[in-house]
Parts: structure tokens; C-alpha cells; sequence
């Protein structure tokens, strides 16, 4: 699957006003003005659930946007963040659960979103050999990670039959009339693997309007960073061990203008007989992929990273590093199937590494 703030400190003068006088009251030698108390950046939070996720938010102020400005840009960008989910959920009735219900009978028409990110996602499928596929959601019912969590893997039988579904070739788009038509039934897309990233990227739009000029967004996995923080440092997100506890990173990434989007084997998983099960489906086995257990990817939108981290994670680190220098702007930090470390040409230099990953299952 594919694809930090100087603030200049603001003195305003008041001009004091002359008071009134009388003829038998002398009028008092003017006073210099004082200048007012600078500006001083305040840091404003948020947090909230979408998309089955976490969200974070992280703001300064600024002289032109106070609290209550940051706090209303913030409600704005999750009602945005909503409003994409809205549109692209398989839970609910949604452009996706249209063109799955239509699949082998009629073309559907979608939104224009909805359809550039399934055009989007094509394009990774194809860059990447079908390592980043949409139509793994044609294994619905099989696998059960999300608010179905059930720790009983398929057979290989039940995987094999459905195989022949899992193939974006099936996906055919009409770009004049926004339509998608999946040639034949069984067929299901989802865009569980890049969705999160392009409502990050249309949340930064918000609170890039409002005028807000240092601050992050974080939906789960999937972080966008604008600008640096008032004291010149830039903003850093850390790289969690996908074998420690829920915390605990083994290394820090500057990120500045910049996203950051991390696939992990260990978020939406189990464990049966010694052996991980998790989330990020092989297209071509029907199976959890196995060449690595975390990928982080750096690039210049989150939408970029979101499609790319999933696609570099089932390549495994040597071919899924070609891939990400392939494309500008892009970086990877990836822990593989056997806790190695890989980093790529664009991170080295870059990446803090604060410890060494643990080890286990």
C-alpha cells in the first residue's frame, strides 16, 4: 500500500488620552506613553475520536490568532475530518458502500474526492507492483481487526477463494463522469489505507486559513506538522518500538512542514500460537505481510505518506527503500521482520535514534 515558529513580539503604544481642565486648574505636564507588554505565544490542545482513531491537536497563538480563534479552527478541522469519513466509510452507507454494493452490476457515481483518491490509490498500485491495493477489502469477514476484532484467522481455503477478488485491476474508473465501476461481484474497495492521511492534510488546510502558523495534526498514525515553535525550536515526533510498551519510542524525527506516517504490526493484531496476525494485508497471499513490523515514512503531505508507509511495509526493507527514493521528498525509517534497523538516504543525518527496538513476537 502507498504512497515547526519564530513569532515576531509585538509592542503596541497607546496614546494617552489629555485630560480635561479648568481655567483655575493647571494642566499636568504630558506623559510619556508606555509601550504595552509583548506578545507573548500561548500553546492551545485538543484531542477527539474520527475515523477510529485518535485525533491530537497542537497550536500556538499568534498576534493575529488568539485561543478562542485556535480553539475554533480546531472544531472546524474535525467537523473537515468527519466530513471525509463521512465519505469514504465502509461502516456506513457512503460513496465506497455504493460502489461495493454496485459491484459486477453498474458503474456509480462518486464525489470528486472520493474519486481522485481511488484514482490516487490506483496509482500507488501500479508504482508499487499491487503491493498497495484497495480491493483487499474484498476479504471482508475473513479478517477481523476493527470494531470486529475476533482472534481466529481464516483458513488458507477461505483466503484462497476469495484471492482472485484482491486485484485493483478489477477497479475501473471513468474520469469524465466520476464514475467507479468493480467489474464483478465479490469485489470490494476500501481507503482504510490513505483516507487518514488525506483528512490530516485537509484539517492543516483549516487551520492554515485561520492563520495559524505553528501547530500539528495527528489522526493515529498519520501526523502533519506547519512551522516552528515560538522559541525557534522545530516540532519532533517520535518513532514508537513496535515491541515495547505503548509510549516507548526508540527514536525522534524532526518534522518541519512536513508529515510523518507510521504502519505498525502491532496496533489491530493478535496473537495465536506464537504467531502476530495483524491489519496490513499482502494482496497477493491474502495474509498479513511479514517482511517488517514497523515502517515510518517522512513526506511532504500526509495523503503521501499514508499510501506509501502500508506499501513499503509489505515490499520489506530492500525493495521498499527503492521505492521510497524513487520519489521526491520522501524517507522511510523501517524495522524489519527481524528488529533490524533500515534508514534511508533522505533520513540519515536526520533521524535521532534514542535506543535500539525490542525484541519479541
Amino acid at each position: 500500500m502507498r504512497r515547526i515558529f519564530a513569532f515576531a513580539l509585538v509592542a503596541a503604544c497607546h496614546s494617552a488620552a489629555a485630560p480635561d481642565v479648568t481655567q483655575d486648574t493647571p494642566a499636568p505636564a504630558p506623559s510619556a506613553s508606555a509601550p504595552a507588554a509583548p506578545f507573548v505565544p500561548q500553546k492551545v490542545t485538543t484531542e477527539d475520536r474520527a475515523m477510529g482513531t485518535h485525533l491530537s491537536f497542537a497550536a500556538y497563538t499568534n498576534p493575529r490568532v488568539d485561543e478562542a480563534g485556535v480553539r475554533r479552527a480546531f472544531a472546524d478541522a474535525i467537523t473537515e475530518i468527519r466530513r471525509v469519513e463521512a465519505l469514504m466509510t465502509t461502516w456506513h452507507p457512503s460513496d465506497l458502500t455504493r460502489v461495493n454494493d454496485a459491484a459486477g452490476k453498474a458503474a456509480v457515481v462518486v464525489s470528486p474526492e472520493t474519486f481522485h483518491l481511488i484514482e490516487e490509490s490506483i496509482h500507488t498500485s501500479e508504482i508499487s507492483k499491487g503491493d498497495f491495493d484497495i480491493t483487499f477489502e474484498s476479504l471482508h469477514g475473513l479478517w477481523k481487526f476493527d470494531q470486529d476484532l475476533d482472534p481466529h484467522p481464516p483458513t488458507e481455503a477461505e483466503v484462497k477463494a476469495k484471492l482472485p477478488l484482491l486485484d485493483y485491476h478489477h477497479v475501473k474508473l471513468d474520469a469524465v463522469a466520476h464514475s467507479v465501476y468493480l467489474d464483478e461481484a465479490g469485489v470490494r474497495i476500501s481507503l482504510g489505507g490513505i483516507a487518514k492521511g488525506y483528512a490530516v492534510d485537509r484539517a492543516t488546510a483549516v487551520l492554515d486559513k485561520a492563520g495559524i502558523t505553528s501547530f500539528f495534526v495527528q489522526a493515529g498514525g498519520d501526523l502533519f506538522t506547519r512551522g516552528h515553535k515560538p522559541n525557534g525550536e522545530g516540532w519532533q515526533a517520535g518513532i514508537r518500538d513496535p515491541r515495547g510498551p505503548a509510549g516507548q519510542y526508540f527514536a525522534l524525527l524532526p518534522v518541519s512542514d512536513h508529515a510523518f506516517s507510521t504502519a505498525g504490526d502491532y496496533e489491530r493484531s493478535y496473537i495465536v500460537d506464537g504467531k502476530r496476525y495483524h491489519h496490513i494485508i499482502d494482496p497477493h497471499t491474502g495474509f498479513p505481510a511479514t517482511a517488517s513490523r514497523s515502517v515510518t515514512i517522512y513526506a511532504p503531505t500526509a495523503l503521501l505518506a499514508d499510501e506509501i508507509d502500508d506499501c513499503v511495509f509489505i515490499l520489506g526493507p530492500k525493495d521498499g527503500l527503492d521505492l521510497v527514493e524513487s520519489i521526491d521528498g520522501v524517507g522511510a525509517v523501517i524495522v524489519d521482520a527481524k528488529n533490524n534497523l533500515w534508514v534511508s538516504k533522505r533520513l540519515k543525518g536526520k533521524l535521532i535514534v534514542t535506543g535500539v527496538p525490542t525484541d519479541g513476537i
